[in-house]
């Protein structure tokens, strides 16, 4: 099938405020230029201040989602949040089976911001030995590389432990330094033969709701788009540091509000011309 526009997937979680999960990716994909389809795989209670309560969606329905899209939309990336247990990891595995692979790019969406685990040890076991080995592209933040690891903590821009990383069975890795601490972010991209980092100032905002989500989708949309994976990522790394450097003016709830996704677009408006 020849798509008239790229066409990207996201399977993950609903996040009630708009600000991560599959809202997050939704607007992220529309503001670079490629068509969403969505598979929720949870629904959450949440705003910025707290996610208050979560109910996973059924195995069936999942499988059900991912099927329709694939038979018909046929996306050419795919881009996989929150899972949250071991029996929807394998259900999405089994179900992308059935269909050619495509470039994939895993969020390991395993750490809260409050540091709260939200997998447990089979849910991870799962995750590393099904859905890693899939991935074109794995995107930890420090407290996840430090999880899948099996690791007190690691540092950002740490080599060593992107290897081992890359070791899991994926195809690259983007060890992602938005956890760190100093004036510059740096993240670091490796693969089997080069190594890449992309790095930005610091900016000192709270407003970083779905940061995660939105990097990682943002990295799909050039995957669909056909762009090679290391353009991929310095795409979606400078859009994701304007969409941070501009967060503070969307003023979005009264806690962590989220990066502003349509940056670009909301500024060509004029609301005075509205009236």
């Amino acid at each position: 099938m020849n798509h008239s526009h790229p066409i990207a997937l996201s399977i993950a979680g609903s996040d009630s405020g708009g600000g991560a999960g599959i809202q997050a990716d939704i607007k992220t994909f529309s503001a670079l230029g490629v068509y969403a389809a969505s598979v929720i795989t949870a629904v959450t209670a949440q705003n910025t201040r707290s996610v208050s309560h979560i109910e996973l969606l059924s195995a069936e329905s999942i499988r059900a989602q991912i099927q329709a899209v694939m038979q018909d939309i046929k996306p050419q990336a795919i881009k996989i949040g929150m899972l949250g247990d071991a029996p929807i990891i394998h259900t999405v595995a089994d179900a992308l089976a059935e269909f050619a692979p495509l470039p994939l790019v895993l969020d390991p969406v395993m750490v809260a911001k409050s540091g709260d685990t939200l997998l447990n040890q089979q849910a991870i076991s799962a995750l590393k030995s099904r859905l890693i080995p899939l991935a074109s592209l794995i995107t930890p933040n420090l407290p996840e590389s430090a999880v899948l690891l099996g690791r007190d903590s690691v540092s950002s821009g740490d080599e060593e432990a992107a290897k081992a990383l890359l070791e899991l069975g994926c195809q690259a890795v983007l060890l992602k330094g938005g956890h760190g601490s100093g004036d510059t972010l740096s993240d670091l991209l490796l693969d089997a033969q080069d190594k890449q980092t992309f790095s930005s100032p610091r900016l000192p905002t709270k407003n970083t709701h779905g940061t995660g989500c939105t990097f990682s989708a943002a990295i799909a949309a050039g995957l669909a788009k056909g762009l090679p994976l290391a353009d991929s990522v310095a795409q979606a790394h400078r859009y994701l540091a304007a969409a941070i450097a501009q967060a503070d003016n969307l003023n979005i709830g009264s806690g962590h509000g989220p990066v502003h996704h349509f940056h670009h677009y909301w500024s060509c408006f004029n609301t005075q011309d509205d009236t």
